[in-house]
């Protein structure tokens, strides 16, 4: 048989494989280049970028649990104008997909780092709607129809590149939202970030994290992820690309059949950085096993009883 086409189209955007790395787990894209061969990547979601450099929260910042992790980093980055002088130059030698994920206190500001990069060598946008409303009393975007809408629209006028909607899992009907990224013209979305979790010191009685509560991700959200990625598959015909919980191949093929087109990496490269390689080479004897000549022979096949 010969080798399994794992190539993947969303929009304009084509990946040679579906095996992405997660925003804020793989740094800017260099930092794991000891550590794994970035050009077999079907692509790099960077580290969520501002228009200014952001600190982050103060530590702790990050609380190990079982089967997961939980995070409250603050959105820590170097700002646009860095990335674009430091980072993306040496990005560019690699031959794998460059995406972008741009995080934001107001619409505005999403809208003015799309801007200021569409035009670089950049292949697509990730937009992070779980972020803070500063604006709005300190609610998440990604909590408001309406607003996801608006960010939607706004990033996509003003950008020559897929737009992707990195969509919050805490909300009571996930597809809602991934129905108004798509009217308003998104490529795909990415489903999911992370849940809201905390842990709490019982002999201090303060929480493990400094921001009390914080991100959790992991192998422990898995089966909820895959459950969005099904709902969104049902409900709305967009391209979904998957996270949450990944660790190998076995939970790929799980999201595809749920729905998704493609799935990134995230905790579990801080555990073993080279998974994805693996994950990319199980996929490849996996489908040769089962005669299964393409991806598209898989994304959405689950067989319900």
């Amino acid at each position: 048989m010969n080798k399994p086409d794992l190539k993947i189209h969303i929009g304009s955007l084509e990946l040679k494989n579906p095996i992405l790395v997660a925003s804020g787990t793989f740094g800017y894209g260099l930092e794991s280049k000891d550590f794994v061969d970035i050009n077999k990547l079907g692509g790099i979601v960077t580290k969520s970028l501002s228009l200014r450099a952001r600190k982050g929260n103060p530590p702790p910042r990050i609380v190990e649990t079982p089967s997961g992790m939980l995070n409250a980093i603050g959105l820590a980055n170097i700002g646009v104008e860095r990335f674009l002088k430091e980072k993306l130059p040496l990005l560019n030698q690699y031959d794998t997909k460059i995406i972008v994920n741009i995080a934001a206190s107001s619409v505005d500001e999403y809208v003015e780092c799309v801007k200021i990069m569409t035009h670089e060598k950049i292949d697509a946008f990730e937009i992070n709607v779980s972020c803070p409303n500063v604006h709005e009393g300190g609610l998440e975007f990604g909590t408001n129809v309406a607003k996801v809408g608006e960010i939607t629209s706004k990033t996509v006028a003003v950008s020559t590149k897929p737009i992707i909607i990195k969509l919050t899992p805490n909300v009571t009907r996930i597809s809602e939202f991934a129905q108004i990224a798509k009217d308003e013209g998104a490529a795909a979305v990415s489903a999911i970030n992370t849940f809201v979790g905390m842990s709490i010191n019982i002999l201090s009685r303060k929480p493990k994290l400094f921001h009390n509560t914080g991100g959790l991700s992991g192998p422990a959200i898995k089966p909820l992820a895959v459950a969005k990625v099904f709902q969104i598959h049902k409900d709305v015909d967009i391209p979904i690309i998957g996270i949450g919980g990944i660790t190998n191949h076995e939970d790929a093929i799980e999201f595809f059949l749920a729905g998704a087109c493609a799935v990134q990496i995230g905790t579990h490269n801080f555990v073993e950085p080279n998974c994805t390689e693996k994950i990319i080479i199980g996929l490849e004897e996996y489908f040769i096993k089962n005669k299964i000549n393409s991806i598209h022979e898989v994304i959405g096949k689950v067989n319900l009883y």
